[in-house]
């Protein structure tokens, strides 16, 4: 079994800056695309950016030129600078994975969520 591990949430006054990362718990296995959801209250979780082992990236048109992903992928690590943050980007930061355990397809799995807000 897999965990993926958040850490880097916090509190920061809009304008602010603020750098998740996510960690998988064992790096056996093949990890294909990672990225980052979010979901505000009473919203629906959303995708705000994704990145693939190869390093192509996708960005919510909402984040874009403010938010960064980028992955170290022989620590299994995803991360997200974000830049310029919005009281609109209030929300849980969910972290999410496609990985190979040894089926010819890709489990899903989700972090545990790391609370992000933005003060205006």
């Amino acid at each position: 079994q897999v965990q993926l591990v958040e850490s880097g949430g916090g509190f920061v006054q809009a304008g602010g800056s603020l750098r998740l990362s996510c960690a998988a718990s064992r790096s056996m296995f093949t990890i294909e695309t990672m990225g980052w959801y979010r979901q505000a209250p009473g919203k629906q979780r959303e995708l705000v950016s994704n990145i693939t082992r190869g390093g192509s990236t996708n960005y919510a048109d909402s984040v874009k030129g403010r938010f960064t992903i980028s992955r170290n992928n022989a620590r299994e690590t995803v991360y997200l600078q974000m830049d310029s943050l919005k009281p609109d980007d209030t929300g849980v930061y969910y972290c999410n994975a496609d990985i190979y355990t040894g089926r010819p397809i890709p489990d899903n799995y989700w972090g545990q969520g790391t609370q992000v807000t933005v003060s205006s």
